[in-house]
Formats: C-alpha cells, structure tokens, sequence
C-alpha cells in the first residue's frame, strides 16, 4: 500500500517559466537514468525480495523517495511551462539566430500531447521504457547497477545545473544531488557489505568454480593494437576475488577453427524445392 501527501518534500518553483529547461528536466524524470527508471527498479528489487528484511525495506524506502523525486520535477516542468513568455522567444529567436536553434528544440508534446506538462519521456521525447530497470533477484548484481544508475543520473543532473541559470531549478537541482551523492554512497556500502559477506566479488558467488575454464579466468587479451592496457592493475598482481593472479597476454591464444556452415537447402526449412 502507497500513501501520497499533497506537499512535496522539497520546493520546485522556478524563478520564471522556460520550456528550454522543461526539455531539459524530461530527461530526469524519462531517461534510461531518470528517476522513473530508479524508483521501478528499486520497486521491483523490493518486491522480489528473498532475502534479509533489512535490504527489502531499505529498497522500499529510497524507491518510495525516488516517486517524490519524480513529483517534484514533474511539478517543475509543469511550472516551467506556466505562462511561457512567447512573444519574448519569438523576438528573440528574430535577433539572435543561435537562440532561434535552442528554442526550436523544445518539446512540442509537452503542449500538444500534456497540455503544457510534463511527460512520462526522455528530453528527445523517447518514451520510458520499462526496458530500463534491473531487478535480477540478485542482491550484489542488482546493487551493483543501482550504483551504476545514481551515478549516471548524477552526472546529468550535475550538467543540467551547469548549463542553466534559474536559481529556483538550481535549488531543486542541489538537493537532487545531495540525494543522488547519498545514494551512491548507500550501495557502495551495501556492495562492500554483501562482498564481504559471499566473501567473493564473483556473481553468482554460488557457482561451483570448477565448471569453468580456470585456465583463462586471470588473462588479460591484448585484443587491439598498442600494450598501454598492460600497466594497468587488472593485468598483473594478484586478482581482486584473492583467487588467482592477473597475467597479461600479448598475443592471445587461437583455439578454434574457421568456421565453416554447410550452405541453406530447402529441405531445411520444410519448403518444395523450385522447378
């Protein structure tokens, strides 16, 4: 069960409208790294869960606060869009062809299709895609891409504040930061936990060991020109799973043969030969 309070946790009052912005936010809430995306994956990890109480209900907690985030920027676009100055843009776009091209790349659905709001869809107008989120029942490969996912919408949200000068947006911004540089913080604390506790980096960590080619589990594949990849960590020392030793090949092993397929015949596919 769900419970919604009718004010937001946190103020989203631009200092005026701009539907350059609102384009801009679409991508926070729609994106493949938006908050939609988080809030169902972090949904659907939760209500899959099998394990320990205390991750399911940790899951709940942020994917319940990544829903206010998606109001919040949602009633930002909507506020962006309030009254947007028309005149003034087309004036604009008369004097200064260079901000011609930035307004004319706004969001035409966001009028056409939402009535001035926002949408469930990235800044290109692309819609959200279920297609996004990870919820693969396991706890460490899903915490791994929870880490992934903050930290790319970090990273937008971040670019966004740099490339825009609405203090009201600005404010929404920081605190979207805030809670994004928590986040990342939160699974790199739980991904550290559950290494600790398989006591394996390895996922699954279950896997008998023995059924796979441990011969070529540490090499390193020079696969493309030039050897710089070989000062790397990940070529040489002991491995991170504390299991073996890097070994970096210059000239990987060739196993397999050319393949050749026999050539297609009607008879394959069940259909009469032509006369």
């Amino acid at each position: 069960m769900f419970l919604h309070k009718k004010e937001l946790q946190f103020e989203a009052k631009p200092d005026r409208p701009n539907p350059v912005i609102a384009k801009y936010l679409q991508e926070l809430i729609g994106g493949q790294y938006g908050e939609m995306s988080v809030a169902m994956q972090y949904l659907f990890q939760g209500w899959s869960m099998r394990g320990e109480e205390k991750y399911k209900d940790m899951l709940m907690d942020i994917a319940t606060e990544e829903i206010g985030h998606v109001e919040m920027l949602a009633t930002m676009v909507a506020r962006l869009l309030e009254d947007a100055p028309v005149e003034d843009q087309e004036s604009a776009m008369k004097s200064d062809p260079a901000i011609g091209a930035i307004i004319a790349g706004m969001n035409p659905q966001q009028a056409i299709v939402a009535g001035l709001g926002p949408r469930p869809a990235d800044s290109m107008g692309n819609p959200w895609s279920g297609g996004y989120i990870i919820a693969s029942g396991n706890l460490l490969a899903d915490f791994r891409a929870n880490l992934n996912a903050e930290s790319q919408g970090r990273l937008q949200v971040a670019r966004i504040y740099e490339m825009i000068e609405d203090k009201g947006v600005k404010d929404l911004l920081s605190v979207l930061l805030a809670r994004d540089s928590y986040h990342q913080n939160l699974w790199a604390t739980a991904v550290k936990e559950l290494e600790e506790k398989e006591k394996s980096i390895l996922v699954p960590s279950t896997f008998p060991r023995e059924n796979e080619r441990l011969d070529i589990a540490y090499d390193f594949y020079n696969f493309s020109e030039g050897e710089e990849s070989k000062k790397g960590s990940w070529a040489k020392g002991k491995a991170l799973d504390g299991e073996g030793e890097y070994n970096y090949l210059k000239e990987p092993k060739v196993e397999g043969k050319a393949p050749k397929l026999d050539p297609v015949t009607p008879k394959m596919y069940g259909t009469p030969p032509t006369k």
